[in-house]
């Protein structure tokens, strides 16, 4: 196995520097499976409610599923950037934001053609009983189950010197995306996070809104 020190990174900096890498992705360069299981290692430490640990994670490596499940998150790309929803369309009466969001709008549009190169394909799942139906009950407790290993995983990733991004695009075809994986019918798909290493320097905090615009103490 390659050697890969973690980076010199505080809590604080690891937290406010996991940025989402699109453009930075290195398509050339493998990733060893090992440092992939290391971050999973990582992430099977999250909560998981009821410690059920109902999670599953598909490491997807091989060329040609990689091209088939790209070609399919290129579609779903297409139509989400084509809509009113887009990244690239927000804000629009906000000349700052305005700006960030069509280059948002325009790495997306960039990782939506070439996510069938990126080296490694993570596609975070939970098992469900019942076929595999979600109810229509807490929702929240129970993908709050599975996605804080997927964040953790993340994290994990960027102190090792890997970019991920979390998307989520693929969902329009998971029904075809399962199908060419073999996944169980009781298995649904939370997230496909793309892993590579990043090229560039590293990563700063994002601008984001104030606190106070978005924070209530005890009431509204």
């Amino acid at each position: 196995m390659e050697f890969v020190p973690t980076l010199p990174l505080s809590p604080d900096e690891l937290l406010t520097t996991t940025r989402t890498v699109r453009r930075r992705l290195d398509l050339t360069r493998p990733v060893p499976m090992d440092l992939v299981r290391e971050c999973l290692e990582i992430a099977l430490q999250a909560p998981s409610g009821s410690n059920r640990q109902g999670w599953h994670f598909v490491v997807v490596t091989d060329p040609m599923l990689r091209a088939e499940i790209g070609l399919l998150y290129q579609r779903a790309v297409q139509a989400y950037l084509a809509s009113e929803s887009s990244a690239a369309r927000l804000f629009a009466e906000d000349p700052a934001r305005a700006a960030v969001q069509r280059r948002v709008g325009e790495s997306v549009a960039w990782l939506g053609d070439r996510m069938g190169q990126v080296p490694v394909l993570l596609i975070p799942c939970l098992r469900l009983h019942g076929g595999g139906e979600l109810s229509a009950g807490n929702q929240a407790g129970l993908w709050g189950s599975l996605l804080p290993a997927v964040w953790s995983y993340m994290l994990a990733a960027r102190a090792r010197g890997l970019g991920t991004a979390w998307t989520t695009l693929h969902l329009t075809y998971e029904a075809e995306v399962a199908e060419l994986l073999g996944l169980p019918e009781e298995v649904r798909q939370a997230a496909l996070v793309p892993t590579a290493w990043y090229t560039g320097e590293g990563f700063r905090p994002a601008r984001r809104q104030p606190l106070d615009e978005v924070l209530h103490v005890d009431r509204w």
